[in-house]
């Protein structure tokens, strides 16, 4: 699939259809197992805390088959990604569930809530480090990306390591911020995404996604 075709997905992803190195220095401080650095603005937001829980997820037999669990915010759901169906499956399939070495489990709808959607992604490498799995995503998403930062962590239960760039589409000339958080559980590499898009802001998406990370246990 070339760059464009890529792009245009990438610009329906945003709007839900789905649901329907550079500068990676870490923050000074940061070291794996430390809680994130307090970056407020640009291009963390640390200031946009987490969301209010309304449930959880995660685990073999629920919506989102991953080996970790973790909570909902109020009025978000979890599905399973399934393969798109009919007539644009070749085309759009493997576009709509690959990226950059991963593919989608399951995904977070919030709009129904005001929110937007997180999307957790397994290593098709499953031993992958968070760190490699986070570049190989950011770069997967057929977009010209820059302003790579990255950081070590705690996220619940777990060491991990956040990414976040600046994503521009060859398309629709859009640039979007995104957060990405790569956690490694039961030998299994996985990778929560969240992005601002043509009708989602970070406070839209970030409360969510600092749940759900901060949150992180191994599923039972």
């Amino acid at each position: 699939m070339d760059t464009r075709t890529r792009g245009a997905v990438s610009a329906l992803l945003a709007v839900g259809l789905l649901a329907g190195c550079g500068d990676d220095a870490a923050p000074t401080g940061a070291t794996a197992g430390e809680p994130a650095p307090q970056a407020t603005g640009e291009p963390w937001y640390d200031e946009v805390g987490p969301a209010s829980p309304g449930g959880t997820t995660g685990g073999t037999g629920s919506p989102c088959p991953v080996p970790v669990s973790f909570p909902l915010a109020d009025g978000w759901t979890a599905k399973a990604i399934e393969p798109p169906k009919g007539e644009l499956a070749e085309l759009v399939g493997e576009a709509l569930t690959k990226r950059g070495g991963t593919t989608v489990r399951c995904e977070v709808d919030g709009r129904s809530a005001g929110g937007g959607f997180l999307r957790i992604w397994a290593a098709d490498t499953p031993t992958i480090a968070p760190r490699a799995a986070l570049e190989g995503f950011a770069a997967g998403g057929g977009e010209t990306i820059s302003g790579q930062q990255v950081r070590d962590l705690r996220a619940g239960g777990f060491d991990a390591t956040e990414m976040t760039w600046l994503a521009t589409s060859a398309l629709a000339e859009e640039e979007s911020r995104n957060w990405a958080l790569a956690v490694q559980s039961a030998g299994q590499t996985l990778v929560f995404a969240v992005n601002e898009g043509l009708i989602t802001e970070r406070t839209d998406v970030l409360p969510a996604y600092r749940l759900a990370v901060h949150g992180l246990a191994a599923a039972g």
